[in-house]
């Protein structure tokens, strides 16, 4: 069981002026037993972080913690020199560029690592996350709604997740994309997704609170998910199960008093099923950005949160969605650090056509899709695709449409 060091409310403090100040910040922030909560209150009960760190190991003392040692100096040194050299910059709570709407929920993050233009985060963000093992007719309506969102004059915000994020970040490169990390700043995740990651490094902005260097682990993700939904006006889900992180951050968007907007699908589709309880519950249903913008308001206009979501669940206005029981996490990191894989023997022909069988699988849903933009989404030749489709539809699997339309039995 972890010990509570100290008790917590967040108060008003002064940010920091020198690089002095910011390294005494990350220096308590990494220090043992300092939450988000804690560090605020100490903050706020002994004026900067230097002396709340004169005074931490009394104040362990007397919560029954003994010979308590804060975070060291060299590690902390370590890490700024880790951030230098991956070209980030710590960003402080109640700096000027720190993001207004993010400073404003209960748990907003002390420190920041931020890579990329940070610009980005005075521009109206909307965020926008959905299932890793996205369908293409969901991976098409992510790229056309952040696109479109894009075009309109906000920056979209996602988790640089496989599926749904990747393609949301993807779209809009050109017109902004903000991707928050579950590991470091300098640690690309998953690996996949690297060459995106350089991208958003060049052309939009990486954020993490994590130290540098660390592999992501599935602790981290839901921590992530509340900077995703706080940063932005309101947050869109692009399919999701019924128990998937995705549901957890709409619940953080909720009760961070944003709006909460969902793309409806197909009922017998489990990836739509979470979207579809959203939906069910008061969730603004989106069928194009223009929704989305009639829900969120212009770009161009002010925006003022809502009241959060009660403590005790009740319903704000017509939004009362409903947060999972045991929450799952889309993104199925490994525990420890990130690996890659060192290469293996060429798949056998079986192996092969298992792969191929799984893709197409994978990219199928109830509603029909036409053979030529499964092909397309697949980057597999038509050669390729169309035998696998008719073992497919002989064993019952997938079924075929007038019009060269396919779907998932």
């Amino acid at each position: 069981m972890t010990q509570t060091l100290f008790s917590s409310s967040i108060t008003p403090l002064i940010p920091p002026k020198t690089d002095e100040d910011r390294s005494s910040w990350l220096r308590l922030f990494r220090s043992r037993g300092v939450g988000v909560h804690t560090f605020f209150r100490l903050m706020g009960e002994h004026g900067s972080a230097a002396q709340v760190l004169d005074v931490l190991p009394d104040l362990a003392a007397k919560a029954g913690v003994s010979n308590y040692i804060a975070a060291s100096h060299d590690t902390v040194a370590a890490e700024m020199r880790a951030g230098r050299k991956a070209g980030a910059r710590l960003l402080c709570h109640g700096e000027s560029d720190y993001p207004q709407l993010l400073a404003q929920i209960s748990d907003a993050p002390p420190v920041l690592w931020v890579r990329g233009r940070s610009e980005l985060l005075g521009k109206p963000l909307v965020a926008l996350v959905g299932a890793r093992n996205a369908s293409s007719l969901g991976e098409r309506m992510a790229k056309q709604l952040a696109r479109d969102l894009g075009d309109a004059g906000f920056v979209t915000v996602s988790g640089l997740a496989r599926g749904i994020d990747a393609a949301v970040h993807g779209a809009t490169l050109k017109t902004g994309t903000i991707a928050i990390l579950g590991g470091g700043i300098d640690v690309p995740y998953p690996a996949e997704n690297e060459p995106l990651y350089r991208r958003i490094s060049d052309q939009g902005l990486l954020i993490s609170e994590q130290p540098m260097g660390l592999a992501p682990q599935a602790r981290h993700f839901p921590r992530r998910n509340r900077i995703i939904s706080g940063l932005a006006r309101g947050l869109i889900v692009v399919e999701a199960a019924a128990r998937s992180g995705s549901l957890i951050t709409a619940r953080n968007a909720l009760d961070q008093g944003r709006d909460v907007l969902a793309v409806p699908g197909h009922p017998f589709d489990g990836r739509a099923t979470g979207c579809n309880m959203l939906i069910r519950d008061g969730a603004t249903l989106v069928r194009s950005a223009a929704d989305a913008i009639e829900a969120l308001g212009e770009a161009t206009e002010g925006f003022t949160p809502l009241s959060p979501l009660p403590a005790d669940g009740t319903a704000r206005s017509a939004s009362k969605v409903h947060a999972p029981t045991a929450p799952t996490y889309d993104e199925g990191v490994e525990s420890h650090q990130v690996r890659k894989a060192p290469p293996g023997p060429k798949p056998k022909p079986k192996d092969s056509a298992e792969a191929q069988t799984t893709a197409i699988l994978s990219r199928l849903g109830p509603t029909p899709l036409p053979e030529d933009q499964l092909i397309r989404d697949l980057k597999m030749p038509a050669t390729v695709v169309a035998p696998a489709l008719m073992e497919l539809e002989l064993e019952g699997r997938i079924t075929r449409h007038a019009g060269g339309m396919v779907s998932r039995t």
